[in-house]
This record gives structure tokens, C-alpha cells and sequence, in this order.
């Protein structure tokens, strides 16, 4: 498989928006189960989505060349 090629790229891409959306969804329920207001909650959801998706591109791009 060619890793450099464009279809691949925006899998890997893809899988990285998704387990950073899983990720801002379980950080959304934690929150509100902690009894945090609708806003604070979906700030920490913000948090944990930027943090995820900027984890996973970091050991993508390292992984990669």
C-alpha cells in the first residue's frame, strides 16, 4: 500500500477526527454525570477533542517518514 497516497492520507485523517470526536463525547458525559453545567461540559469536550486529535496527528506524523 502507498502510504503517501491521498485516499490514505484522509483515512488516516479520518480515523484520527473520529477517535477524537469518541473521545470528546466521553469527556461530554463525564462531565455532565459529574453534575457540570451544559457549557462548562461542552468546554471540556472542546479540551479533550483538541488534545485528542493533536495526540493522534503527533504519532501519525512521527510514524510516518
Amino acid at each position: 500500500m502507498n502510504h503517501g497516497s491521498t485516499a490514505f492520507l484522509l483515512l488516516v485523517l479520518a480515523v484520527a477526527v473520529l477517535f477524537a470526536a469518541v473521545a470528546a463525547l466521553i469527556a461530554f458525559g463525564l462531565a455532565r454525570w459529574e453534575g457540570v453545567a451544559i457549557p462548562a461540559a461542552l468546554s471540556r469536550s472542546g479540551v479533550a477533542f483538541a488534545a485528542a486529535l493533536t495526540l493522534c496527528l503527533a504519532v501519525f506524523t512521527s510514524l510516518g517518514r
